[in-house]
């Protein structure tokens, strides 16, 4: 049997792994997720916020990064909207703005009272990079002049007075790099005070831990806390609990946790047929 599987063609291991993973997406597995601390931190901040807040979403990610970051972007925005916020939507990344409006699709079919301008409006994309940021803190008129669809602010209800975001009660920024987090903690929450908690990809979130909890409240790294979080929304409002669209992470944690528990058996089953096949030592 150890010599079968010691020369066993790699391909029926692909193909195995192929079967397993694809099963899996297509019957949408979902398994159960428990609410890390961290994770609850976040849902909190939002949650607290007294009904009709201002939040600012800066979605600073682009469709490489839309597999890990979009379901926590679309919880951000779905709970927002669960509490009546009143959503500020912007992004850093030339490409972020197809993915803000991702997000404002959920409010058009999911959160039909939610008007433009009066609920929600989308600043779209400067060029700037933190320079942006900078900008948005002291005058945000000088970068923004008018909306993504090339309307005046001035003629806004919700921006019509907005001189700036120093006055806004949340700041949550979803990024995949450069600029994101660490520059909005740098150059507007840390300066100004202002509450801020953000989601990562799993490699940017390391970095961003140090901030935590005086600068950042929380962070959601990666699509396992994405799905901690969307178990949260389900335990917080249980008409999203059936609703497949609310559970995107869960979904997508299905194949990703089936595909690591093959390749941990394939690993022992590797070491089992090596130290198998070398055999008892033999005195000299």
């Amino acid at each position: 049997m150890l010599n079968f599987l010691a020369t066993l063609d790699r391909r029926w291991v692909f193909l195995v792994m192929f079967l397993a993973v694809s099963t899996a997406i297509l019957a949408e597995v979902r398994f159960p997720e428990k609410v890390s601390p961290m994770v609850r931190d976040v849902y909190e901040e939002i949650e607290e916020l007294p009904e009709g807040s201002n939040v600012l979403l800066a979605y600073d990610y682009d469709p490489a990064s839309e597999g890990e970051l979009q379901p926590m972007a679309s919880a951000f925005t779905r709970h927002c909207a669960k509490r009546k916020h009143k959503l500020y939507f912007m992004t850093l990344w030339p490409l972020g703005v197809p993915m803000i409006q991702r997000s404002i699709g959920i409010l058009d079919e999911e959160f039909p009272e939610y008007e433009y301008g009066e609920d929600y409006v989308n600043l779209g994309f400067r060029t700037g990079q933190e320079g942006v940021i900078k900008l948005v803190t002291t005058d945000m008129k000088l970068i923004y002049a008018n909306d993504v669809a090339g309307t005046n602010l001035d003629k806004i209800p919700m921006t019509q007075d907005l001189k700036n975001i120093q006055k806004m009660d949340l700041i949550v920024n979803v990024s995949a790099g450069t600029p994101g987090t660490k520059e909005w903690v740098q150059y507007a929450a840390t300066p100004y005070d202002i509450k801020m908690v953000a989601g990562t990809t799993g490699v940017g979130a390391p970095p961003l831990y140090p901030y935590i909890p005086r600068q950042l409240t929380g962070l959601l790294g990666a699509i396992k806390a994405a799905a901690e979080y969307e178990e949260a929304m389900a335990e917080g409002y249980p008409d999203l609990a059936n609703n497949p669209k609310t559970q995107e992470a869960k979904r997508r944690m299905g194949p990703q946790l089936i595909a690591h528990v093959l390749m941990l058996l394939l690993i022992v089953v590797g070491n089992v047929i090596y130290f198998g096949q070398r055999g008892p030592k033999v005195s000299q």
